[in-house]
């Protein structure tokens, strides 16, 4: 078995069409738990994709998993705890533990709010990655 794996999540435009979740009582269009299609051991990740004026409908909060939201495209708003922060393309918000979250499409959204949610657990990550080793005498693969 290798040690990567390779999967095509589709394009921006067609992440809507994915219809997923953790489990069937979770699911929804626009979500795809990318992790349930790889061999994922200490990190997760979903796509995610809102119609504008669309809203998860729900708060949540994490005990032990810290998350990541990058945003791609489309304007929306994530409610954290008791403030309301504008998303868009570029913004990258991280939650922690104990801080309750939601999201939502603006309803002026020039298209959907899509971004990418990225959940980890776990031994705190060093300021460097420590356990790297570089590998100069092995050849670049590029045949341009």
């Amino acid at each position: 078995m290798s040690g990567y794996q390779v999967v095509e999540i589709g394009a921006l435009d067609e992440w809507r069409g994915h219809h997923g979740g953790f489990d069937a009582t979770r699911s929804r269009d626009g979500r795809r738990v990318v992790d349930h299609e790889l061999t994922m051991q200490y990190i997760g990740m979903t796509a995610n994709a809102l119609e504008p004026g669309e809203e998860a409908g729900y708060w949540h909060v994490h005990a032990k998993i810290e998350e990541v939201y990058v945003f791609l495209s489309g304007r929306g708003q994530m409610g954290l705890d008791d403030d309301v922060v504008e998303v868009g393309p570029g913004t990258v918000i991280r939650v922690g533990q104990g801080v309750a979250r939601t999201w939502r499409a603006r309803a002026d959204s020039i298209g959907e709010l899509r971004w990418l949610c990225i959940r980890a657990g776990g031994d705190e990550l060093p300021h460097l990655p420590d356990d790297s080793t570089r590998l100069p005498e092995k050849p670049m693969p590029w045949a341009d």
